[in-house]
């Protein structure tokens, strides 16, 4: 079944190449960076350990680190690229006439 968001818009962080910052979305903590000039919305706390990801940093292959034990997450897909088996949650990001946008998953009546 494909996955369906509720869109909502949001101001540009104005941030530069790979740094890192958190904006509240619909009451939401979401993580953001600019990688190759684009956009990338994930997780606030990294599937680990829950370590807050803005504390990290993003390396030259476009990977979040987590702070606590170096997990890298890529920012494109949240994949984790150093081999543990966990993802990052990510989200997608439209940039509209009116502005931008970042989809959060659609649930059901119990999170579902």
């Amino acid at each position: 079944m494909a996955k369906t968001y509720t869109w909502h818009r949001f101001s540009d962080p104005g941030i530069g190449e790979k740094d890192l910052t958190v904006l509240e979305v619909e009451g939401k903590k979401i993580s953001f960076t600019r990688y190759e000039g684009a956009l990338y919305a994930f997780a606030y706390k990294c599937p680990h350990a829950s370590g807050i990801m803005v504390d990290g940093w993003v390396d030259e292959d476009g990977n979040v680190v987590c702070p606590l034990h170096r997990y890298r997450f890529s920012v494109k897909n949240g994949r984790n690229t150093s081999g543990e088996g966990y993802f990052l949650k990510t989200y997608p990001i439209e940039q509209r006439e009116d502005g931008l946008y970042l989809g959060l998953e659609k649930t059901g009546l119990f999170g579902w």
